[in-house]
């Protein structure tokens, strides 16, 4: 593949190219089709992938930080990617594997992550509002001070997460694992745990309510 001529805005479909190691950066590929390609090691940031198709695209170790990524992310390899200051707002990252990722100030309100794997991530103080995590991995990941309210988390796994004044109201915890995790002081106020797994779990200065739907498996 001819990097010149994708950076030249005339190829906009190239599914299973070739890109490894290229530099895109500070480009406009907005809408570019690129699923299934091959984009390890490359350089990517600040540019705008809004609408990009990079569904099933490997990305190990990307630099991608500062980009427009609001794109078609469908279980995409983003493993040990820069996504620093990323704007991924209503993304679709279902299945996406973000393990060892960097994620400081990243923008996730709204994204779909249902089934990804974000386990051991640092997520200190993002924005996660109203997005999709169920059913996903994220053991061990730091949530402290994160803004989840209204955030769907059935079914997912936050065995000993950082859950520190975590913003958690309207959340659905609902069968979820938090097995081990930290919320002191987080907020549930209106939050839905039932059947939830609580094992060990730090609950010291946590905030509730009448309103939440406390059923949940909580264990010394």
């Amino acid at each position: 593949m001819d990097i010149d001529t994708i950076r030249s805005g005339q190829i906009r479909h190239a599914p299973g190219a070739n890109l490894e190691d290229s530099d895109l950066s500070k480009l406009d590929l907005k809408g570019i089709h690129l699923a299934g390609a091959s984009l390890v090691g490359a350089n990517l940031s600040h540019s705008s992938l809004y609408q990009a198709r990079l569904e099933g695209a490997n990305l190990l170790g990307a630099q991608i930080a500062g980009a427009d990524l609001r794109a078609n992310l469908w279980g995409t390899n983003l493993m040990q990617c820069d996504l620093t200051g990323c704007d991924l707002r209503g993304a679709n990252l279902r299945g996406a594997n973000l393990m060892g990722a960097r994620l400081e100030g990243v923008s996730l309100s709204g994204a779909f992550l249902s089934g990804s794997n974000l386990m051991g991530v640092n997520l200190r103080g993002v924005d996660l509002r109203g997005a999709d995590l169920r059913g996903a991995n994220l053991s061990g990941a730091n949530l402290k001070g994160a803004n989840l309210t209204g955030t769907e988390m059935q079914g997912a796994r936050l065995d000993d997460a950082n859950l520190e004044e975590a913003d958690l109201r309207e959340a659905g915890l609902a069968g979820a694992s938090l097995v081990g995790a930290n919320l002191l002081c987080a907020d549930l106020v209106g939050a839905d745990f039932s059947g939830a797994v609580m094992t060990r779990a730090c609950l010291v200065g946590t905030l509730l309510d009448d309103d939440s739907r406390s059923s949940s498996q909580v264990a010394p």
